[in-house]
């Protein structure tokens, strides 16, 4: 996901994604826990891309 696709978004739309993006890596951590997970990069992926979310909320958020 590319912060200009997140930018075009509404800020409702931003609150789903990162909802989205917070079960995705609870998931991904409870897999890596009980070894069900072996690739532990997409793990770093996702924590990257609800950090670009939240980045574009708080610009969002600073603009108004």
């Amino acid at each position: 996901m590319k912060a200009t696709e997140l930018r075009s978004k509404g800020g409702e739309e931003l609150g789903k994604e990162l909802t989205d993006l917070m079960r995705a890596q609870f998931s991904l951590r409870m897999q890596i826990a009980t070894q069900q997970q072996n690739n532990t990069a997409q793990l770093r992926k996702v924590r990257r891309d609800i950090a670009r979310v939240r980045t574009v909320m708080n610009e969002k958020a600073s603009a108004k």
